[in-house]
């Protein structure tokens, strides 16, 4: 048989994992100038930290994890009823307890709750680690994907707010992909559910989050199903039409919701970041307003941000917003938070459809020692010790092959130089090196060796 992976997962091979390492460490660089320290958590976590906090459509992505010992033949009988339980939606402690982290958000929160008494408030921390949605694979959307979080916990200041927006702005002019980042206010959507009667939040958001995906007829349609009237509908139609610049925008909604309360304070909170980064080198032209956004998860509560690729077909490749009082659900009160997600899989995926990776990026070894026969063998490996002890990464090869063969393993690895060290080198203390992109050969004193490839490297 004829082995496999798991549908929605992957293996990396090594050119893959530089170019991931590339963004990976564009974003930890720009976390750290902003003052945020790094966090891991477990890859699972009890089944109860989870459920309940994505909204009933993402509990349903939860990967959960079946507890040990479920092999005993006399409570066959009582986990297969449990089982089809949980199949169809329940949670059984018998049978599963923990599952796979969903996201990065909870954990943190969970984290935060357990340790607040030790923790320098505010708390700000980054975490990059994979993450699992019994999701269906399709283009961008995998079961086993990376998130890159930075979060804010003990803050309500919106410049937390202000500084996220700008994160997006810096990492993404970085990687020099073009990006639209949407900003809107979870406010003004509860505002536009009081408007429409007040007990439709969560139909109201879930709806609009689709939009994008289904289309205007088809919320319009779950809409209806979800018991809204057609003069709630119009209400809903009208706000999703809104367009034109920032400004104009704003006003507009203002003009529809701006008697509301939480209205009033959703456009205060827009104003506040508009504002805020209107002098940061046109970043305010990449931020739009888009009251469209609705992010489908339950615990957002104020201003809320997607990061899309212009030029690409591709879900979001970032997200994330305010949520105050997350760490409530495990039993901590009124401790404000705010955050944001980057989706390394998707930002790679774009960045390889755009072929914007650095062209040097899969750089391998920098030199080939070649192996001219046993007796060379071993004196060429005391002088590749010095080499690595240089800090220059180099390797010999293994078995004595003709030179062709051992230039085209070097060709294949994109090793930029070989070294040839034969009987005559080693009677004369010196050593070839050979350019294997431009086919210059040079023959140097043995001593040099170390020094030689030092100064090659500060030129590169």
């Amino acid at each position: 048989m004829k082995p496999s992976i798991p549908q929605g997962t992957r293996d990396f091979e090594a050119g893959t994992i530089r170019k991931r390492k590339f963004i990976l460490d564009t974003i930890k660089n720009i976390f750290e100038l902003y003052g945020f320290e790094p966090l891991e958590t477990p890859s699972f976590e009890n089944l109860e930290t989870l459920t309940g906090k994505y909204g009933e459509e993402g509990d349903k992505l939860v990967f959960k994890i079946l507890n040990n010992g479920l092999d005993n033949p006399a409570k066959r009988e009582e986990i297969q009823k449990s089982f089809n339980e949980i199949l169809a939606g329940k949670n059984k402690k018998n049978i599963t307890e923990r599952a796979l982290r969903y996201d990065l958000t909870i954990p943190f929160a969970r984290y935060v709750a357990m340790n607040s008494g030790k923790l320098t408030m505010p708390f700000k921390r980054y975490q990059m680690q994979p993450v699992w949605r019994a999701d269906r694979p399709q283009k961008g959307r995998y079961r086993e994907f990376y998130q890159c979080d930075a979060d804010v916990a003990g803050s309500s200041s919106l410049i937390t707010d202000v500084e996220f927006a700008e994160i997006y702005v810096s990492v993404f002019r970085k990687l020099n992909i073009d990006v639209d980042i949407k900003i809107n206010s979870r406010k003004i959507l509860s505002a536009l559910s009081e408007i429409c009667g007040g007990e439709n939040m969560t139909a109201i958001t879930i709806a609009i989050d689709k939009l994008d995906k289904i289309g205007p007829g088809k919320v319009e349609e779950e809409l209806k199903a979800n018991g809204l009237s057609a003069d709630q509908i119009l209400i809903i139609k009208n706000y999703l039409q809104i367009s034109g610049t920032n400004r104009e925008k704003l006003n507009s909604v203002k003009t529809l919701l701006g008697n509301n309360g939480n209205g009033k304070k959703g456009i205060e909170e827009l104003e506040f970041i508009l504002d805020y980064m209107q002098e940061n080198n046109k970043a305010n032209e990449i931020v739009t307003v888009d009251f469209t956004l609705a992010r489908g998860l339950n615990y957002y509560t104020g201003v809320i941000y997607e990061v899309k690729a212009k030029n690409v077909e591709m879900g979001s490749i970032g997200g994330g917003g305010r949520y105050d009082d997350l760490t409530g659900l495990f039993g901590l009160p009124n401790i404000p938070g705010t955050g944001i997600s980057f989706g390394v899989d998707r930002i790679y995926d774009v960045m390889e459809e755009l072929k914007i990776f650095p062209a040097d990026i899969n750089k391998s070894t920098t030199a080939l020692f070649l192996n001219l026969g046993e007796k060379e063998s071993r004196f060429v490996f005391h002088q590749m010790q010095k080499l690595r002890n240089a800090g220059i990464s180099c390797e010999f090869f293994y078995e004595p092959a003709k030179l062709d063969k051992q230039f085209k393993y070097a060709t294949k690895k994109n090793i930029q130089f070989a070294i040839i060290i034969g009987a005559k080198e080693i009677d004369e203390k010196t050593f070839k090196v050979k350019n294997l992109t431009t086919g210059e050969q040079q023959t140097i004193p043995l001593v040099k060796l170390p020094s030689h490839f030092n100064e090659i490297m500060v030129t590169f």
